[in-house]
């Protein structure tokens, strides 16, 4: 009968593909894959160890760190096996890339927030104690800060004189990254609106406010560092006058060679990200393709390791993963459960 079982769920794969102009160009598969942000990799591996510990016989799925706007683009290209099951997210997904989805055939999203992140700065132990604020690291990071012309800002005491004479030199992610998505959105952006003419452009061009508030500088202030935040950290204990930017959990499981950079007076903990008051908080996510459910061996048993682990008490938290709050929780659950389907409303 599990065999019976199997070969059925193969078979409503073969379907879904060819009604999404996959034919049969990808083989069969017995093994779950994930792809995307490399902020909820070590979350997605910790279900992995769950699910295999649950399911002994199975064949560990697949994750893979490319980044959230690079994974959801791969979801995004269609229904069959040859395309991921899920795509791992530091932040949500964007209405664009929900309509490309629904263009290639992935008609049916499930969004689950798996928790919460902070988008942490951090700097050596050996580092000078710098403290920043949304409109500094805006300033110093900005292509063209406020439409003024290219950023001449060499050091941070000239993006603010209170700050000391050392060259400004940030480790960060890369553009397909969510992390730059959310470095872009909760710090540069609110940096720039720190101008109201800026706030205004908003509203009269908002793809010149886009423009100015969000692009970074090119000539090597800003170091793209690839997906690996673990190589970020390194990268800190070689150049400690330099500044780190990458997910929370990999600051808290550092501690002991990295301290934190804050923002707006405000420093990245366990209790200021769960409770929202540091400006870098934001949620994390997994979107799954519900079509593949009945096709791919465990998918939904997979999907169910993160909800069952994802309290104060669960492993995820214990790997470093802040808890969302109880009503988000069981929204996500009551989803996991019965695979709602989100609709794209309030997407961006």
């Amino acid at each position: 009968m599990r065999y019976a079982l199997f070969a059925a769920s193969l078979l409503v794969l073969a379907g879904c593909q060819n009604q999404s102009g996959g034919g049969s160009g990808g083989a069969a598969r017995d093994q779950i894959r994930a792809v995307g942000s490399s902020t909820v990799y070590p979350f997605a591996q910790a279900a992995v160890e769950l699910f295999t510990q649950a399911n002994p016989g199975m064949k560990a799925p697949i994750i893979e760190s490319t980044g959230t706007g690079a994974g959801v683009k791969l979801f995004c290209d269609g229904v069959g096996s040859q395309f991921p099951d899920i795509a791992n997210a530091s932040r949500r997904i964007k209405k664009s890339e929900f309509e490309a989805c629904q263009a290639k055939g992935v008609k049916e999203i499930v969004e689950v927030q798996i928790g919460v992140d902070g988008l942490a700065f951090a700097e050596s132990n050996k580092g000078p104690g710098l403290k920043l604020t949304t409109k500094t690291v805006y300033e110093a990071l900005a292509a063209n800060p406020y439409g003024k012309g290219p950023n001449k800002a060499k050091t941070w005491k000239d993006v603010d004189p209170s700050l000391p004479a050392i060259a400004i030199s940030v480790f960060g992610p890369p553009s397909t990254s969510g992390t730059r998505d959310s470095l872009a959105e909760l710090v540069l952006t609110k940096g720039c609106e720190s101008d109201p003419a800026m706030k205004a452009l908003k509203d009269s061009d908002e793809a010149k406010h886009k423009q100015l508030c969000t692009q970074i500088r090119e000539d090597g202030a800003y170091v793209d560092a690839g997906e690996n935040d673990n190589l970020i950290v390194q990268k800190l204990g070689a150049n400690p006058d330099a500044i780190g930017v990458f997910g929370f959990s990999y600051l808290d499981a550092n501690r002991d060679s990295l301290k934190d950079v804050s923002l707006n007076g405000v420093e990245a903990t366990y209790a200021t990200v769960a409770g929202g008051t540091y400006p870098g908080a934001r949620p994390l996510y997994i979107y799954v393709k519900k079509a593949h459910v009945a096709a791919i061996p465990g998918l939904k048993g997979y999907v169910e390791a993160f909800a069952n682990n994802w309290g104060p008490d669960g492993v995820l938290a214990r790997r470093g993963m802040v808890t969302a709050p109880d009503d988000v929780r069981q929204a996500n659950a009551d989803v996991v459960a019965k695979l709602t389907v989100m609709t794209g409303e309030g997407l961006k």
